[in-house]
């Protein structure tokens, strides 16, 4: 019986030629990098006001309108049937990443920090939840 318990831990885990990616925890934001999210989630939350983005491409092309390179916008599972896409900001040593959900008649845009060397996809974000209004 206990090689069957170590047999399931190892299992879960991947193994090094695995093609799962590795979740990185984000890193903290500088005082200067979150000054620079509140200007774009402002940004981009204007530009999506009183928009319904059915699709991923469609939030594409709306980034990219807006001059973000395509190459730093990033597909990411749908949330609830809703496209999800994150956008790389990062410049020389800085962290500033940015996750842009679809809701309703507009956008959530979620700053958090993507640590060096790694995707901005890769990094495991919590998901936020508002709070009851009621």
């Amino acid at each position: 019986m206990a090689s069957a318990s170590v047999a399931d831990t190892t299992a879960a885990e991947p193994t090094p030629d695995s093609t799962l990616p590795v979740l990185v925890d984000p890193v903290p934001l500088t005082a200067t990098e979150e000054c620079a999210a509140q200007r774009h989630q402002l940004r981009i939350s204007r530009a999506f006001s009183g928009t319904d983005t059915a699709a991923y491409e469609e939030m594409r092309d709306k980034l990219t309108s807006l001059n973000y390179p395509a190459a730093r916008i990033h597909r990411m599972p749908d949330f609830s049937g809703e496209p999800v896409a994150r956008l790389d900001l990062r410049v020389g040593a800085e962290h500033l990443a940015l996750e842009v959900t679809d809701i309703n008649n507009g956008v959530m845009v979620e700053a958090f920090g993507a640590p060096e060397g790694g995707s901005v996809t890769e990094v495991r974000l919590e998901p936020q939840l508002d709070e009851p209004t009621s």
